[in-house]
Order: structure tokens, then C-alpha cells, then sequence
């Protein structure tokens, strides 16, 4: 959940000093040292990483009755499927069709003496028809489990929302994986904590 925001890598954690009293875990970008040029952006230790988190909450907390109503009001719309589930059936329809009709041709040629080159052509025109359906049947398919996969995890979000009374205090690893999308990470004393319902915090 921690990006580089220069090369735009993910951190991972690292530990140091392992076999002395001084042992402790950090992160740090992964590509840091996989090029000639390496990346500038710091190290983070996990009380840093924890106290970003709980300063963007408490912003985030102060807004939140607006940011719950304007979800209540969007959501109708932004997570509606219905027109992507009516494509994706007409697509699907169409797939059946097109594969119908190159086994048909299939059947003819091999029980009915017709013209190789235009058996060929109408073969291949028919293949080329079904291989663009099926792709755009699987976009289709993929932007409706996107909207679904979004809205679940936007709903998560805000029921953890609603639940905060208050500042919060100290990290909560639960808060943590239900509200933050990652943290992008430019000089130690600038980060951005991009939150699951698209808000971005600035640190």
C-alpha cells in the first residue's frame, strides 16, 4: 500500500541490523537500487507509516457525514450495471451466433463441393467476427466486475466511516486495509494518502 511517487514502484519492508540490539524494519522502494539512477524518495520505519495514517484519517473523519451523503447520493448511478449487463448479453448472444455459423460453413464444406477461396473467406471473416466479440464481451465483462468490485470495497469504506466517533488515536491495521488505497511517498516531509473512495490527502 506504499508507493514510490518517483519511479512509481511499490515499498517493501526491509530489515536492518537484524542480529544486533539496534534490529529494526523499514520501508523502502523495491527499484531503489535496480537501476543506475536510484530513487530519492526515503525510507519509511512503520511508526512514520502509523502516524501518516492516523493525521490523514482525522482529515478525512472531519468531512465524514459529507463525504457518506455524497456517496448516498452518487451511488445510484456511479455503480449501475444495468447497461453493461445489457451489452454484455447482446454480446454474448452475438458470440453464439458467430460460432453457429462457422460451424455451419464447416459442415457445408466438408458434406458440399463449394470454392475453397471463398469457403476460406467467408471463414476467416466469420473468425475475425467472433475473435472482436469475444474480446470486447471480455472488456465488458471485466468494467461490470470493476463496478461491482468498487462499489463492495466503497461500502466496506464507509461502514468503517460511519463507525469512527471521533479522532482516532493509534493505527488500526483493520482502518488501515479498509479505508487506505496506498500512500505515495515524494520527500520525507511530502506524501499522499490516497484514500478507497478517491479522496487524496496531502501530508
Amino acid at each position: 500500500k506504499i508507493k514510490c511517487g518517483e519511479c512509481g514502484s511499490w515499498y517493501g519492508s526491509k530489515v536492518w541490523h537484524s542480529n544486533s540490539k539496534y534490529r529494526r524494519t523499514v520501508w523502502q522502494c523495491n527499484h531503489k537500487f535496480k537501476s543506475k539512477k536510484k530513487c530519492e524518495t526515503p525510507h519509511l520505519e512503520e511508526d512514520t507509516i502509523k502516524d501518516i495514517f492516523i493525521k490523514a484519517t482525522n482529515e478525512l473523519l472531519a468531512d465524514k457525514d459529507e463525504i457518506i451523503a455524497n456517496f448516498e447520493t452518487m451511488k445510484a448511478t456511479l455503480f449501475d450495471t444495468e447497461d453493461l449487463e445489457n451489452k454484455k448479453t447482446e454480446l454474448q448472444n452475438e458470440l453464439e451466433i458467430t460460432a453457429e455459423m462457422i460451424q455451419s460453413i464447416i459442415n457445408e464444406n466438408t458434406h458440399t463441393a463449394i470454392d475453397q477461396e471463398e469457403y476460406q473467406k467467408r471463414y476467416d471473416s466469420l473468425v475475425e467476427r467472433f475473435d472482436i466479440t469475444k474480446a470486447n464481451l471480455e472488456l465488458i465483462t471485466e468494467q461490470v466486475k470493476d463496478k461491482i468490485t468498487r462499489h463492495k470495497n466503497l461500502e466496506i469504506f464507509l461502514n468503517e466511516l460511519q463507525k469512527q466517533n471521533g479522532l482516532i488515536l493509534e493505527f488500526d491495521p483493520l482502518l488501515w486495509n479498509s479505508l487506505v488505497d496506498y500512500v505515495a511517498v515524494f520527500e520525507k516531509e511530502r506524501m499522499q494518502v490516497s484514500f478507497k473512495n478517491g479522496l487524496i490527502i496531502s501530508l
